[in-house]
């Protein structure tokens, strides 16, 4: 069963649906997903919530076809290949995914704000309550939204894309990716040989992209435009023109089928500002053990802000399983902090519910 497979439990008393685990994963996002399995690991019960239809968050919605190369013990993944190794490592121990559902409101069973050692209730926008014991937000940067190209609105679905969900839907077209930043880059350096011909078109000379993936993508075939941006797109139902206005007023048409703008996107950590955790410029504040200033509830991943943070996907796993194991010891003071290594266990489970 994949992770939108899984069912959510029968409604409520009160005709909402209810949902009751030890721990709660705000974010399917990478460090979320890793969060779930180390809860099972440690034998806790686990909901994860995200707003998003499918698990992956970032990674899933903007970058699936994307190489990433910074997790330890691959050279090289998909985004959605890794999406896909995180949700098969936490089914083991069944998680329950509410996903398509926004977490709103943070209560005690009371509808009061918590103190510490009360159950948590965590409200979500569609109504589903989910009652728990700790919370771990791994909400990477909350939920975003693509920088729309100006002029571009009508174009949408008609060869204007904001993200790559296959590289194969290029083969063979005249592409023109807009903008400077990694993502732009690497576009640029996915397609390169696989689209009929590839056009890089930035409004400022220098790139805001890994100096190493820039060089690369000047080695091979991609045009690149400086010091411009697109003018209009033209077509005939379809995308066939884009027109490029550079510094000096000129404009030039490109043949493209295919045009990716990848301009970034808002954040916005909605609903979190309310739950009474210590934030600062949209980013939650964590101790050493990942451990927000509400009782209770824990934070990891590119969300969390502490000194010397490094936002990483690899450093957010490490905060996944430290914020899981503090949690399990303040549902249970007993508990070890560390439970030991999986590979302590023949089973590779279940080392924290024998301890």
């Amino acid at each position: 069963m994949s992770a939108t497979d899984t069912l959510l439990p029968e409604a409520s008393a009160d005709g909402g649906r209810r949902v009751d685990v030890d721990l709660l994963v705000v974010g399917a996002g990478p460090a979320g997903l890793y969060a779930a399995y180390y809860a099972g690991f440690r034998g806790l019960r686990t909901a994860i919530v995200d707003s998003l239809p499918e698990p992956g968050g970032q990674v899933t919605a903007l970058y699936p076809e994307k190489m990433v190369y910074d997790v330890a013990g691959f050279p090289g993944i998909k985004g959605r290949n890794l999406v896909a190794g995180l949700v098969e490592q936490a089914a083991r121990f069944d998680p329950v995914y509410v996903l398509g559902e926004r977490a709103e409101h943070l209560t005690n069973e009371a509808g009061h704000r918590p103190r510490a050692g009360e159950r948590l209730v965590v409200t979500t926008d569609k109504g589903t309550r989910i009652g728990t014991g700790t919370v771990v937000i791994t909400g990477g940067i909350g939920t975003f939204t693509p920088r729309p190209l100006p002029g571009g609105a009508e174009w949408e679905g008609r060869g204007l894309t904001y993200v790559v969900k296959e590289l194969a839907a290029h083969a063979g077209q005249d592409v023109v990716i807009v903008g400077g930043g990694d993502s732009a880059v690497d576009w640029a350096l996915a397609l390169d040989g696989l689209a009929s011909s590839v056009t890089l078109v930035h409004r400022r000379k220098n790139f805001r992209a890994h100096a190493a993936s820039v060089a690369d993508m000047e080695k091979g075939s991609t045009v690149i435009v400086t010091d411009a941006q697109v003018d209009s797109l033209e077509g005939d139902g379809r995308l066939h023109t884009v027109h490029v206005k550079h510094k000096d007023g000129t404009v030039t048409p490109y043949q493209a089928q295919s045009v990716i703008a990848a301009l970034g996107f808002t954040a916005d950590i909605g609903p979190l500002e309310t739950w009474g955790i210590d934030i600062v410029d949209r980013k939650i504040m964590v101790d050493t053990a990942m451990r927000t200033s509400v009782p209770g509830v824990y934070s990891a991943g590119d969300i969390t802000e502490y000194p010397g943070k490094v936002r990483l996907i690899a450093v957010g796993f490490g905060e996944s399983a430290t914020a899981v194991n503090n949690a399990a010891t303040y549902l249970d003071p007993d508990q070890p902090l560390f439970p030991g290594h999986s590979s302590d266990d023949p089973a590779g489970i279940g080392a924290a519910a024998s301890s």
